[in-house]
């Protein structure tokens, strides 16, 4: 029996009864409304139930009695945890037992997606404490059991509050429902309630648009953001460790503006991205550099390493070794200019080691390079002899695989065609001199054998060029006043030979003129005589350790990490962690932002190694300023657009790929656009399903909030550029996620896991050069110890000892995989595995890699493809998708975790 309120509303006659007291007319509820009356009482606003005018004091009522009415079902809740492994075995485990006891560990609360159709509210959460039902330390695993109302309808999202004394870190929750589970993935960090009272929210597996989402997680969708974006933030000054607050900063925390300084690196004087603000205060001498101060610089929690994955060796542990084992190598090796007196000493690096003091306390910290010594006596750092040297011991002296490094090395980012003849500077004549090459045709000729005139060379794109000169020749002079170093702008002349193998025909070293001489240039081939030939391994020396330089500094830290952090922290601030495209990107973005702070520790910063050890010295970041400004766009940071640029690839929509590689065996490129193409297909499969007509782009104002303020603010230095990309269509959603996906994977692992392989025999890849060429105004004396000791020369040229053991230490750690490596394709995330069609998609992406990995090892034993296979000849496996743990010269991780 039911009272009619309307045509289309019905109550239960009982519940009305039940209702009557709470309105001073009950018979209006449960009586038919008189035509006469209508205009007296209000008007029905019915949605399934009687809906009246009332207080929220009588909705509220309402609401509770019906609740007692609807049958409530036990939900089992089972949350997987694990704690810090410091915390196993700290004080507060014993609260937090008691709090075990108590039943008060973890207060979960669910949230439905569904609208409460009598109140038009939210519907109440259903609440209950999680208790421990297991635990084999660290891991842990909680139960909770829900009276949930048979009509509350899909769990969306959970609330929980940590009641321990301790940190703990939910991997997931599943909920076991009538109708299947529900899994709730949070992987992170939940602070004490004594810490952080919030409650921490987590949404299901299942992404929304913005638009799509359901009414009552709007609310709670937008209070997380508020959160990442500092808005509910109470406290000021620095940011603690507990807390997930994302935010921009400049690069003002390199040097110490008393003893050490730096200038400030972003901005108008020195445009770069912007890394994560940490909240420290500003030096008392220099208000705008920020001061260092504490073992670990801020960065919001779920960006650090995870101890809780519960391995030894993890990228945290390798990076957090460098500032302790510096002092100690720096101890053993106390003369910065000590070279090392011959060959034979490098080799004993491998053979024979350095003996440490028992006491150093390396031999944790470096488990792949320390051997313990017997009893008593010394350890001894002992390096493992890299690929290179393991294959063939002298082929770093050779011409063929110095141009085939170029290719097939650590750095393939820098040869370009050369499309103009001759070469010249575009700097300014009255500051730099003379600005054309003194490499001639005549020169070109005469090593190439006259095959060729010089037109018919740049039409049949038969010459490369490695050019640092311009970008390098405005630094010669300032570095040279720095102790312990010397520069040159450089241009390495190659020439492509029918079987698709480069050869080195000239390198040009350039100093410009100064107050004291006039600018000085010279051009080296390779010789057929004892000097000659000196000269040009000199040379060669000079040139490799520009490109070592470049390649760390641009290829490496500016493209992928420095370029990288600024799409990170966007997408925290603006997309709700259920947006779909948050989720495609999350697990390129995983441990990025740490290791660029740990970066910023030892690595890049005043002193720290890069400084120590390569070239620029104290100009490293200021040099990687200028790339930014002058070259770095992000339109061309795809793969095909950056060969393309280089002019080692032209659009061919008939050739595989869409394009024809100007060199067809290039090693990095055949492998990566495989890779690009993958990532490609599946980044198109995903944003086409959640972005079915372009409408949805442009209305979603998450997405259109992240990619503004990642040109507007995180490379704001560049916002004003015509080449920004702008999100209206789905081609421009997918060229956007495609590129950011290639840096944070290809890119990285191509030029990250070989540098132990290729540098870790550092007369391969020196990363400085110490002392001129013996031709540039020499004294009597220097020309004598050339003529009578090339040799030494050499050595001297090189790096020192201590820099040399430094940077072989360093690269070793670097090129490391560590066990819990999560590599593109291996594992879903678990957002996209409960979706059917993303899934699929998965597979596909997951056997196009198959594919490459099978393409690569058969293109290794192909031996018509010199530059990847032939006797010694280290195989290009960098680009291959998966590996085990350790330095092996191949995987592709999906983000910049190392």
């Amino acid at each position: 029996m039911f009272c009619r309120e309307s045509s289309s509303s019905l109550l239960p006659l009982n519940i009305a009864k039940s209702l009557s007291p709470l309105f001073p007319k009950p018979p209006a509820l449960i009586n038919p409304i008189s035509p006469g009356r209508r205009d007296k009482l209000p008007r029905p606003n019915l949605r399934g139930r009687c809906k009246v005018t009332a207080s929220r004091f009588n909705i509220e009522k309402i609401g509770d009695i019906m609740k007692k009415s609807v049958k409530k079902i036990k939900v089992k809740g089972f949350i997987t945890a694990k704690e810090s492994l410091l915390d196993a075995v700290a004080l507060p485990r014993l609260h937090d037992h008691l709090s075990d006891l108590g039943g008060r560990s973890l207060l979960v609360e669910l949230i439905s997606t569904e609208m409460d159709p009598l109140t038009g509210m939210e519907k109440d959460p259903v609440k209950d404490y999680a208790q421990r039902i297991w635990s084999e330390v660290p891991h842990e695993k909680y139960e909770c059991v829900f009276e949930v109302p048979e009509d509350f309808g899909t769990v969306g999202a959970i609330r929980v509050q940590n009641r321990y004394h301790k940190e703990i870190f939910l991997k997931e929750m599943e909920l076991e429902l009538p109708n299947g589970s529900v899994t709730f993935t949070c992987d992170s960090w939940v602070a004490p309630k004594s810490v952080d009272p919030a409650m921490r929210i987590f949404f299901s597996n299942k992404s929304y648009l913005p638009s799509q989402t359901p009414e009552p997680l709007k609310q709670v969708r937008k209070e997380e953001l508020e959160t990442l974006q500092g808005k509910n933030r109470e406290q000021v000054g620095e940011f603690t460790m507990h807390e997930r607050v994302y935010d921009y900063d400049m690069y003002n925390d390199l040097g110490n503006p008393e003893t050490d300084p730096r200038p400030v690196i972003g901005g108008p004087s020195h445009p770069y991205p912007r890394r994560c603000k940490t909240g420290r205060e500003p030096c008392d001498s220099d208000p705008s550099s920020e001061q260092r101060y504490g073992l670990n610089f801020y960065v919001p929690r779920d960006e650090e390493f995870s101890s809780a994955k519960g391995t030894s060796f993890t990228a945290k542990a390798i990076l957090a070794a460098l500032p302790s084992v510096i002092p100690q190598i720096e101890s053993i090796l106390s003369d910065p200019h000590l070279p090392f007196p011959h060959f034979k000493a490098i080799e004993n690096l491998f053979e024979e080691g350095i003996d440490l003091p028992k006491d150093a306390g390396l031999l944790p910290l470096l488990p792949r390079l320390v051997r313990a010594g017997v009893e008593a006596s010394d350890d001894i750092l002992q390096f493992e002899a890299p690929v290179l040297i393991n294959n063939d011991r002298f082929s770093w002296l050779r011409d063929d695989e110095f141009a085939r490094q170029t290719l097939a090395g650590l750095n393939p980012y820098s040869i370009q065609l050369v499309q103009e003849w001759p070469l010249k500077s575009k700097l300014d004549p009255a500051i730099y001199g003379d600005p054309t090459s003194l490499i001639t045709w005549e020169i070109v000729e005469r090593e190439v054998k006259g095959n060729m005139s010089v037109d018919e060379a740049l039409k049949n794109k038969r010459l490369f060029v490695l050019d640092y000169h311009d970008l390098l020749l405005p630094y010669v002079n300032k570095v040279r006043e720095l102790d312990n170093t010397t520069l040159y702008a450089s241009r390495t002349l190659f020439f492509l030979s029918d079987d698709s193998t480069l050869r080195p025909v000239a390198i040009e070293l350039t100093c410009p003129p100064n107050v004291n001489k006039p600018q000085w240039k010279e051009v080296f081939t390779p010789g057929y005589d004892a000097t000659s030939c000196w000269l040009w391994s000199l040379a060669k020396t000079h040139v490799i350790a520009h490109d070592a330089g470049y390649h760390q500094l641009i290829s490496h830290w500016l493209r992928t990490h420095c370029c990288m952090e600024p799409y990170i922290i966007a997408a925290n601030r603006q997309l709700s962690a259920m947006h779909p495209i948050y989720r495609l990107l999350h697990p390129h973005f995983r441990y990025t932002m740490e290791i660029n702070a740990r970066a910023r520790q030892s690595l890049i910063n005043a002193g720290g190694i890069i400084e120590t050890c390569f070239w620029p010295g104290k100009y490293s970041i200021e040099l990687s300023s200028d790339v930014y400004d002058k070259l770095w766009r992000f339109d061309m940071e795809g793969l095909p657009a950056d060969l393309i640029r280089r002019g080692m690839a032209e659009e061919d929509e008939t050739a595989k790929h869409g394009l024809r590689l100007t060199i067809p065996d290039y090693p990095f490129a055949n492998d990566g656009l495989i890779l690009w193409d993958a990532i490609k297909e599946w980044v198109t499969d995903y944003v086409k399903y959640y972005y079915p007509d372009a409408g949805l782009i442009m209305s979603d104002e998450e997405l259109q909030g992240w990619w503004s303020e990642v040109r507007n603010v995180g490379h704001g230095d560049k916002k004003d550029e015509p080449w920004w990309p702008v999100l209206e269509t789905q081609d421009d959603l997918i060229n956007v996620v495609t590129t950011i996906a290639w840096v944070a994977s290809g890119h990285h692992a191509a030029v990250n896991f070989g540098q132990y392989g290729y540098g870790g025999y550092f007369p391969n890849r020196p990363t400085t050069t110490r002392i001129r060429m013996p031709v540039e105004e020499p004294t009597d004396e220097e020309l004598k110890e050339f003529y009578e000791t090339p040799e030494k020369v050499m050595l001297n040229t090189y790096p020192s000892q201590k820099q040399a053991t430094l940077v072989m230490v360093t690269l070793d750690l670097l090129s490391t995989h560590s066990p819990d490596e999560e590599y593109i394709g291996e594992y879903p995330e678990a957002s996209w595995a409960n979706e059917p069609i993303i899934y699929a998609a998965y597979e596909r992406l997951k056997g196009r890699l198959q594919y490459l990995e099978g393409a690569i090892d058969e293109r290794n034993v192909t031996l018509s493809l010199k530059n990847r296979a032939g006797a010694g000849v280290v195989k290009y496996e960098l680009l291959k998708p998966t590996s085990k743990h350790g330095v092996t010269g191949m995987g592709v991780p999906y983000s910049i975790s190392i």
